[in-house]
């Protein structure tokens, strides 16, 4: 009898031990109780795959183990310590390429850019910083932009992109929309254009959003004799050259060319000082505010031909007084059938440029301005009433050799898309 009793208690004893070094050492085959496991403080240690160590004891300190390379860290983008400053040698020869802010954003466009940088002779970007939408594509630090909600930081590091196309020798120009300004329009509703039938016809009418004049593509625009517009756009550009930017090119610098024309009421202009006279005024202001800044002006291809203001107050020789480069947007496929005598004109595009370029550079040379003012026109590298292909655009390039001869200062070509034909780019 006691030696069953003592049989008992021993046993007893063992079984409790057993169950104290299972919970201290439970097996990895068996289930885990749930108060082991602990869930990940962070994604950090999602990723992370090694074990945790067990905690060491105060006591007893274990020696530091031998230390382990630790794996190699992302590069992080270089960045000037200051801000850019433009090229100290810039090109003489433009031979460039437009790409929107959304390009120049993307790691994998700037890729492509420099790729055709090291295997054509492009030498020259320009960039989208304020576009068709009014916004500007970075954190430009303008109070009057800021309160009208323009900076749209797409291009979040731009003295970053900047420095790095200098590295690599590319000339970088500021690509600015001038009058055709959405944004700056519906908080500025009393700068802009308005629907004159939507005003009944009052001398001082209230100019509110809802009475904005939009163009066929639903786009508002700033009435180009506003002067407090002329400094607004002024102060984006000038913050721009602040970061390094060589050129600052300005577009649609016109008053506006399609939808109801008859139904604009511009609040500025008078309607009686030629449009010309408007532009030529804004040309001037700029210049004064941009002194030592490289200017450049975009102006439709048939500026180059006509005499009249097109009824948008572009007259050539009004932008060779203003600018050090004039950018005529001599697209073939933009000129109207019969030009020149033919049915399309986009299938002529040497005959098309070389008369075109031939023209403005008659007239430039009949202003005897000694060479401050260069002819680089933009060129069509997209298809459009014909298929362009290398031989198409190259055409382009050797018209503009032929007509301008010593006057020549290159060209800049242009697809929406931001793809270019490496073969043309010489």
């Amino acid at each position: 009898m006691v030696f069953r009793k003592r049989y008992v208690i021993a046993a007893a004893l063992v079984l409790a031990a057993a169950v104290i070094f299972w919970r201290q050492n439970p097996k990895q085959t068996g289930p885990v109780p749930q108060e082991t496991i602990r869930p990940p403080s962070s994604v950090s240690e999602q990723a992370d795959t090694k074990p945790e160590a067990p905690p060491k004891q105060a006591a007893q300190p274990e020696p530091a183990p031998a230390a382990e390379p630790e794996p190699p860290k992302p590069t992080p983008p270089v960045r000037p310590a200051v801000r850019p400053t433009r090229l100290p040698n810039p090109p003489e020869i433009v031979k460039g390429v437009y790409f929107t802010m959304w390009s120049a954003s993307l790691g994998s466009r700037i890729d492509y850019l420099l790729k055709l940088r090291n295997t054509t002779g492009l030498n020259t970007v320009v960039i989208d910083i304020k576009d068709y939408s009014g916004r500007i594509a970075y954190r430009a630090d303008i109070p009057e932009a800021k309160r009208c909600g323009a900076p749209r930081p797409v291009i979040r590091d731009i003295d970053g992109l900047v420095d790095r196309l200098h590295r690599e020798g590319i000339y970088v120009i500021a690509r600015l929309t001038v009058f055709q300004d959405p944004v700056y329009a519906a908080a500025r509703p009393e700068l802009a254009v308005h629907r004159k039938s939507l005003l009944g016809g009052e001398p001082k009418p209230a100019l509110t959003r809802e009475t904005l004049w939009l163009d066929h593509k639903g786009l508002a625009w700033i009435d180009p004799a506003a002067r407090e517009a002329w400094d607004y756009i002024a102060a984006i550009a000038t913050e721009a050259a602040s970061h390094g930017f060589d050129e600052l090119n300005f577009d649609y610098v016109r008053f506006p060319s399609d939808g109801d024309l008859k139904d604009m009421y511009f609040p500025h202009w008078d309607g009686k000082t030629p449009k010309r006279e408007v532009l030529r005024a804004f040309f001037a202001d700029l210049r004064k505010k941009l002194s030592g800044i490289p200017i450049s002006a975009d102006l439709f291809g048939l500026a180059t031909v006509n005499s009249d203001d097109l009824g948008i107050g572009q007259i050539i020789e009004d932008s060779y007084a203003g600018f050090d480069y004039v950018c005529p947007m001599v697209y073939p496929s933009h000129y109207a059938k019969t030009f020149l005598g033919f049915a399309n004109p986009a299938e002529h595009p040497y005959e098309v440029v070389n008369y075109s370029m031939q023209r403005a550079v008659d007239r430039l040379e009949a202003l005897n301005l000694d060479g401050k003012v260069k002819l680089r026109p933009w060129l069509q590298d997209f298809s459009l009433g014909a298929k362009y292909d290398s031989a198409m655009v190259k055409a382009q390039i050797q018209a503009v050799r032929d007509a301008l001869g010593d006057r020549y200062a290159g060209y800049l070509l242009w697809s929406s898309s931001n793809r270019y034909t490496a073969e043309a780019l010489e």
